[in-house]
């Protein structure tokens, strides 16, 4: 990331136990749109094309590895090469190495007081 790239926030991942008891929560008590396509993780429409996305934690398949894995705040970034040369220069360790699916590429690391972020680079956006 450099000063002609300025990253914007993608997503908040949260780490939840009842999936189903959370997905009403999001939908129905705090109002948010549920997005028809980020299955197995139920995503949930912010604003910015920001969104919130729920994981399932089942409390005895889930090691503790994963479960340091969130909650996550990503941004979102047009050049995750650059992005990762740059932390790289901060001495940001990336203990996951970049993870991909057919539609982003990412890295996850720990801020200074343990925060766990994410840097993201899509191939397409949020498309319903």
């Amino acid at each position: 990331m450099n000063v002609t790239q300025s990253p914007r926030l993608a997503v908040v991942s949260l780490l939840v136990e009842d999936l189903i008891a959370a997905v009403g929560f999001y939908r129905d008590a705090i109002g948010l749109r549920l997005l028809p396509h980020h299955q197995p993780h139920p995503a949930f429409e912010l604003e910015n094309d920001v969104i919130l996305v729920l994981v399932q934690e089942h409390s005895n398949s889930v090691s503790d590895s994963e479960k340091q894995r969130f909650p996550a705040v990503a941004f979102a970034v047009d050049d995750l090469e650059s992005a990762i040369e740059n932390l790289k220069s901060h001495d940001v360790a990336l203990p996951w190495g970049v993870g991909e699916r057919a539609d982003s590429r990412w890295v996850k690391f720990y801020d200074p007081a343990g925060n766990l972020i994410e840097i993201v680079q899509f191939s397409r956006l949020h498309e319903d």
